[in-house]
């Protein structure tokens, strides 16, 4: 039996929450060390040097690392602790895919976007206090002055490192700690598939820090969510990960490269009926994927994962 030592899911929870703290802790410090070696400035210095445009790669570079450290290692570390097979099996990882798998998952990408747009018209919509849609502007700010320094293309060779560092990397480390660790330990915990999805998606929402996107990014969390709940594979919800990424980094590289706004860009709202256009698509588009699901144990529910009940 492949099985350790009951762990109950409460404690995962904690225990994983515990291993991000430390990659989180660990990650700033790596990156504030290496920031310093790299870019020549104190270390306190760092995070300044970093915003600037001219060092856009370097800071790409030193988030990757940071993510890494943050979120990657300690899913796998944490996969290692509570179940005896593979870490990168338990998270989800596995070459069973089809074609049609494939071209689902690229069509509900652009389904999503849809439905994304709308909600991100939505949220603006919901009515805050001056003082709350201050700070929520404030908390906005600083998010997009981070990201139009990370997106900060001066050529090709700019491009396809933005799409290494922006797109791959982040959905490569955020889904094996969202979709491979967390929404395991919740739907096991609330023995709810929705429940779980729902839970991590907010979880996944919250920790962008961004409160005009909360709603957009909830969406997709569940559209991830679901990709790897019928499909049992990661490989698929990365893909959707890293092309809703790569579109939006594409769309920067050609508008910085025509000389127009980048701000202008990053607004990705739609009127709110479109929503109504890409929920429906993308309820055709899960159906069609939910036949594909493999006849395997998902590592949702596998029998191997620690359990906190029988």
């Amino acid at each position: 039996m492949n099985q350790k030592a009951e762990i109950s899911y409460p404690v995962q929870f904690l225990l994983l929450i515990g291993l991000v703290g430390v990659g989180m802790i660990i990650g700033s410090l790596v990156m504030a060390g290496l920031g310093a070696s790299m870019l020549d400035v104190p270390f306190l210095k760092v995070p300044d040097a970093m915003n600037k445009p001219e060092n856009a790669n370097i800071s790409r570079l030193l988030n990757t690392v940071a993510t890494l450290l943050a979120f990657f290692i300690p899913a796998v570390v944490f996969a290692k602790i509570v179940n005896r097979r593979p870490p990168l099996n338990y998270l989800g990882f596995n070459l069973k895919l089809t074609g049609k798998q494939v071209v689902l998952v690229i069509l509900i990408t652009f389904a999503g976007m849809i439905l994304s747009g709308a909600l991100g018209m939505l949220n603006q919509d919901i009515p805050l206090s001056e003082e709350w849609l201050k700070k929520a502007k404030e908390l906005e700010q600083t998010y997009k002055d981070v990201m139009l320094n990370m997106a900060y293309m001066k050529n090709a060779g700019d491009f396809i490192l933005a799409i290494l560092v922006m797109a791959l990397a982040p959905a490569i480390f955020e889904e094996v700690l969202f979709r491979g660790a967390f929404q395991q330990i919740f739907i096991q915990w609330t023995k709810n598939a929705w429940v779980g999805i729902i839970i991590t998606s907010i979880l996944f929402s919250a920790i962008h820090f961004s409160y005009f996107g909360f709603l957009p990014r909830i969406a997709l969390g569940m559209i991830l969510g679901l990709i790897f709940y019928y499909t049992n594979n990661l490989w698929l919800s990365i893909l959707q990960h890293f092309l809703n990424n790569a579109f939006i980094v594409a769309q920067l590289y050609i508008v910085q490269s025509q000389g127009k706004s980048v701000e202008e860009a990053m607004d990705e709202t739609m009127p709110v009926w479109w929503g109504l256009i890409g929920l429906a698509l993308l309820i055709l588009l899960f159906k069609q994927l939910y036949k594909q699901k493999p006849a395997i144990p998902s590592p949702i529910i596998s029998s191997e994962s620690v359990s906190g009940h029988e």
